[in-house]
């Protein structure tokens, strides 16, 4: 029994106490409650057989969820756990919600999910009973059923989420805003538009309109909830098919364009430490970072030859090359309502813009640029300037840095050089590129291709090559 013990897996320490603190609150609460209204089972005007029924229709609930981005799971539990709530005494719902999920985690993740919906269900109890025992009227119309359960169901919502976006949070440091934004965000509309079915599920439970039990409607109903659980699904499932298609296209530029290997993934990581500094808000920093991912899509459109060009650009071919930025919001135009916001947009098309007015493709100057690009920009040329191209050589990490200083006011934000300077100072990981190389994929030596220097063919920093924005 020891060795078992000692063999059983754990999570670490804060979440381990997160988990037994949920799972002590429910207790605690649900002991209140039974003390309260008192322990008896079946309850009055239910039998053991609609105990079960409704038992079957939370572990059917569970079964069928829905995987989400970010480490979590959707399901219709909430319109039975409600359902119970409306049909059972304050206590029996969370009790039943808790002992009748379907159970394939590990114990302590199926402590947490069983104790977290529970104490979900619990709450939306509570508000359901305060209406119930304080009805609400609008004339002589009784809106206490209704506006119950709506406050019940956002109550739901709110703890159901909140304690899984915290769980998360502390299990791997994801932003809280993110988590909700990625998991949560785009199903709240149709959540609680579906809660008002609880409260049909209920009613048509105790009124049998088909055979003389209500269960007939009841699983009528489970015919459109079932499709509708492919409203979610399909959303997860495109959202991941964009992600996968974005990342196969990132490979395929670097296949394309060997030499920046890691160039897009660098460049990020510089823009989220750029953006946080900045804003001191990780949602929007995280939002950045995906954005400066995409940055160069569209040099998917761009021939090789101009690419990997090594001396300068005819002017004709400059402007081939310089077509990128509208080429890659041209290519990522049909995902705009779908997958991507304006911030992705605004990175790809303007990130080569300048603080002058002598960028492209609009000239735009100052704060006309916005900021998001000017952040992309800056991390852009630092990465391109310690990279080095087959026109030019590579500088130092403290020459990359005398230069972004030097541009300062004339290619660069001044306020974003300070940051950045404050920043190359902490020493981050980014800052060296070939020890960033070794860190994220191992040695710099196995894939570098040979470098071919011209020196008069190296762009000014009045004139940036489209190639990259770090001359």
């Amino acid at each position: 029994m020891l060795q078992k013990l000692r063999r059983l897996e754990l999570p670490p320490p804060r979440v381990l106490a997160f988990i037994l603190g949920v799972f002590a609150i429910f207790l605690l609460l649900e002991g209140y409650l039974i003390a309260r209204h008192g322990f008896r089972l079946p309850p009055s005007g239910l039998g053991w057989f609609d105990l079960l029924f409704w038992a079957a229709l939370v572990f059917w609930s569970v079964r069928v969820e829905i995987r989400l981005p970010l480490s979590a799971s959707m399901s219709h539990l909430f319109l039975f756990a409600l359902a119970l709530v409306v049909l059972t005494p304050p206590w029996l719902a969370p009790l039943w919600v808790f002992l009748f999920q379907y159970s394939g985690n590990t114990w302590y993740k199926q402590l947490f999910n069983r104790s977290q919906d529970a104490l979900a269900t619990l709450a939306a109890a509570l508000v359901w009973g305060l209406f119930q025992s304080n009805p609400l009227y609008l004339g002589t119309l009784n809106l206490s059923a209704g506006v119950g359960l709506g406050l019940g169901a956002v109550v739901f919502f709110i703890v159901n989420t909140g304690l899984v976006t915290l769980i998360i949070h502390l299990a791997n440091g994801t932003p809280l805003r993110e988590i909700w934004k990625k998991n949560y965000g785009w199903l709240a509309a149709s959540y609680f538009l579906l809660s008002p079915v609880a409260l049909l599920l209920a009613r048509a439970y105790e009124t049998p309109l088909l055979g003389g039990w209500g269960g007939w409607t009841v699983l009528l109903f489970l015919i459109p909830l079932y499709y509708s659980r492919f409203y979610w699904d399909e959303k997860v499932r495109l959202e991941q098919a964009f992600d996968a298609t974005l990342e196969v296209l990132m490979h395929a530029l670097e296949a394309k364009e060997p030499e920046t290997r890691m160039h897009s993934e660098r460049v990020a990581e510089i823009a989220k430490d750029l953006a946080r500094a900045r804003y001191g808000d990780e949602a929007k920093a995280m939002e950045i970072y995906r954005a400066a991912r995409l940055h160069d899509i569209g040099k998917i459109g761009i021939p090789e030859a101009l690419l990997l060009k090594p001396d300068k650009l005819t002017p004709k071919e400059y402007e081939v090359v310089q077509s990128h930025t509208t080429l890659g919001a041209q290519l990522l135009k049909p995902a705009e309502k779908v997958a991507f916001g304006p911030v992705v947009y605004n990175v790809i098309l303007h990130h080569h813009e300048r603080w002058d007015g002598r960028g492209y493709p609009k000239r735009l100057a100052g704060h006309e640029i916005p900021e998001e690009a000017r952040i992309v920009g800056l991390a852009d040329a630092y990465e391109a300037m310690t990279a080095g191209r087959p026109y030019r050589k590579a500088k130092s990490s403290e020459e990359a840095l005398q230069e972004v200083q030097d541009l300062s006011g004339i290619q660069f934000d001044p306020r974003l050089v300070e940051l950045f300077t404050q920043l190359w100072h902490q020493n981050p990981l980014w800052r060296d590129r070939e020890a960033y190389l070794k860190a994220k994929e191992g040695s710099v030596s196995r894939f570098t291709l040979p470098q071919l220097y011209l020196a008069s063919d190296s762009p000014s920093p009045s004139e940036p090559d489209p190639r990259t924005s770090g001359e």
